[in-house]
């Protein structure tokens, strides 16, 4: 009976998402009203986030064969969930012009946070490829729900597709794992195949093909090309989900794996990861350094970043846990704060969204805080010294050096160094002065509009906090074990 009842305090925050999704399911079945349907999602994912407290105390606990609810699953719905929250708070805003039902808009997001939940604590095949599912189902409707615009259909018909295909590598790659092994959990799967009960070219197979789907996912080399397409079409808060939620689901879910199945240490496998990681750094900055939309330079972003942080899993020693925790969650704080700005600036109502550079010339003189967040934002991704980009990317360079990887340590710092030139051009056009012509920002006022800018500012303040003290993150994410690992 105690078991019973820890493992349902362990899902409490599953729980207030799901019952989040019912609630606006039942508001719109009474009545469609935008402001009811934010607000019954904010609550739902406000008291997912709360419950936190509670699981951390019944933690480390198995929940089914299927799911482990451990210290790094807690870290990391958390990060989901505040990334959740910002993004409702700027689809809120974005929304309000939108000439068409919005509300079904935050079912589809509460469902693909549960996605995303039930990915990071999966610890069995079957809960990683219906996590996976449900978090990426719902981003086809989100990405292409301004479908009068062709870009956002476009974009969620290219994403739907390619993401199916991925679906279909993920399910050969574990069904060549199970016929080598015969097990599906990532423990057993570990040891069978230590025991040498196993052809070992069907599990390398297997485990790149498993790789291969979720290198779609995380938008790296050579399956990065669908990434600004889908950014610059989507919605500003469906990119700003899909550049946080999904990809920390994503990552948190392959840091797990690599490190409970031992199967993918295989050093040619590293080596590939590896490879991998060197070209999406490089591909990501320069080809960000071509684009005139700042949507398409957020996502090269993405996959340089994401590149960045595959270096942890190459290294493979106990501080790539620390590291990842501490860098997922500084990119997920300022990349929040980059896309929440897009978001603020542009409305659906309007026409595409306020995505070109010219857009943003002296946007210091019209919004002022805004602009001034961006700049931040900037510096932040640059990994400037002060800024909690420069924090993330010092622990990245650690555990390069730590584990002797020179050449992916070159390939940070002059894919840094390439990156300056984008981040700080930005940074340079805000302050400019503001052309006769330029497309005014989306109209100020309304609670939409404060509440996202409130959001914006505490970002803008955590980016610099925690650039100058990072103590009480270190501290936070290094309490952040994974179950099973010594």
């Amino acid at each position: 009976m105690n078991d019973t009842w820890n493992q349902l305090v362990a899902v409490l925050p599953p729980i207030f998402t799901c019952l989040a999704v019912i609630g606006v399911m039942a508001a719109i079945a009474c009545k469609r009203n935008h402001g009811s349907a934010v607000a019954i999602t904010v609550v739902g994912l406000n008291l997912a986030l709360v419950s936190l407290l509670a699981v951390i105390a019944v933690t480390p606990i198995e929940v089914t064969p299927l799911f482990v609810v451990d210290d790094y699953a807690v870290f990391f719905w958390a990060v989901i969930l505040v990334a959740a929250l910002a993004t409702c708070t700027f689809a809120g805003s974005y929304f309000e012009g939108l000439d068409d039902n919005r509300e079904e808009f935050y079912i589809l997001v509460a469902s693909s946070v549960l996605g995303g939940m039930a990915l990071v604590a999966s610890r069995h095949f079957a809960s990683l490829f219906i996590g996976l599912e449900l978090l990426s189902v719902p981003l086809y409707g989100m990405i292409a729900y301004t479908y009068r615009e062709r870009q956002s259909l476009e974009a969620g018909f290219k994403y739907m597709v390619l993401s199916g295909a991925a679906s279909s590598f993920l399910l050969f790659g574990m069904a060549l794992l199970y016929a080598a092994s015969g097990h599906l959990d990532y423990e057993g799967l570990a040891v069978a195949l230590q025991s040498g009960a196993s052809g070992h070219a069907w599990v390398l197979m297997g485990v790149g093909m498993i790789l291969v789907a979720l290198t779609f996912k995380l938008s790296l080399v050579p399956f990065h090309v669908w990434t600004p397409d889908v950014y610059e079409g989507a919605p500003a808060p469906v990119s700003t989900f899909l550049a946080t939620v999904s990809k920390t689901a994503v990552f948190a879910l392959l840091m797990r794996f690599f490190f409970l199945a031992p199967v993918a240490h295989d050093p040619w496998l590293l080596t590939l990861v590896g490879v991998i990681a060197f070209l999406s750094m490089f591909a990501g900055n320069l080809l960000a350094l071509r684009q005139t939309n700042i949507k398409r330079i957020l996502g090269y972003s993405s996959i340089a970043h994401i590149g960045y942080l595959l270096t942890v899993i190459v290294a493979g020693i106990p501080l790539s846990i620390e590291a990842t925790g501490v860098y997922l969650a500084t990119y997920v704080g300022t990349t929040l704060g980059a896309f929440g700005v897009v978001s603020l600036v542009s409305s659906p109502f309007a026409g595409r969204d306020a995505a070109h550079l010219d857009h943003y010339r002296g946007l210091y003189w019209k919004r002022p805080i805004l602009a001034v967040s961006m700049a931040i934002m900037m510096l932040s991704l640059a990994g400037i010294p002060l800024t909690m980009g420069f924090i993330g990317k010092f622990y990245i360079l650690s555990v390069a050096v730590a584990a002797g990887l020179w050449w992916l340590v070159a390939g940070i710092i002059i894919g840094s160094g390439i990156g300056l030139f984008y981040y700080l051009r930005v940074m340079a056009l805000l302050f400019m002065e503001r052309p006769a012509d330029a497309r005014e920002p989306a109209a100020i006022g309304g609670m939409g509009q404060t509440a996202g800018t409130v959001v914006i500012w505490l970002l803008a303040a955590v980016t610099i906090i925690v650039g100058i003290y990072p103590t009480w993150l270190i501290d936070l994410v290094g309490a952040s074990s994974i179950a099973g690992i010594g």
